[in-house]
Order: structure tokens, then C-alpha cells, then sequence
């Protein structure tokens, strides 16, 4: 493929994110950053992610119990994506 990123791709992202229910998921992220750092007045630390102890898609929540802090890099790239 020689245009796998290109306006195909971003015209299905487009509609993707739109659904009621990624929108959903993308707020309950947020409430959870919110809730750990925003609301008690912290600064959200640069470089820095909430990680699931329990994944979501294993039946983990965004309760403060199940999030911890871990580095974007190693956060984002336990995938072995080649982006």
C-alpha cells in the first residue's frame, strides 16, 4: 500500500472518532485525567500518562484505584506499532 496514512485513512479516523461511542470512552479518559490531577489542583505532569491496572477492554474502570501513572513512551508503545 502506498498511501496506507493518506485521505482514505483520514476520512475513516474522521468517522470513527465520531461515534457516540468512542466519544464516550474518550470523556471517561478525560474524567479520570480530571479526577487525578485537575481537581486536586496538580499540574498534569508533561510525558506522563494514566495507564489501566485492569485494562477497560478486560473489565478494568477509570475508578483512581485502577489508574497509575507511567511515561507516554512506554504507555503508548506496548503495541509494537511502527507509526
Amino acid at each position: 500500500m502506498a498511501n496506507a496514512r493518506g485521505p482514505k485513512r483520514a476520512s475513516y479516523q474522521k468517522k470513527y472518532n465520531a461515534r457516540p461511542a468512542e466519544k464516550e470512552r474518550r470523556a471517561a479518559l478525560e474524567r479520570a485525567r480530571y479526577d487525578r490531577y485537575d481537581k486536586q489542583g496538580k499540574p498534569r505532569p508533561k510525558g506522563i500518562d494514566l495507564d489501566h491496572t485492569v485494562p477497560v477492554r478486560q473489565g478494568g474502570s477509570h475508578a483512581k484505584s485502577n489508574l497509575k501513572p507511567k511515561s507516554a513512551k512506554a504507555n503508548r508503545g506496548w503495541r509494537g506499532d511502527k507509526n
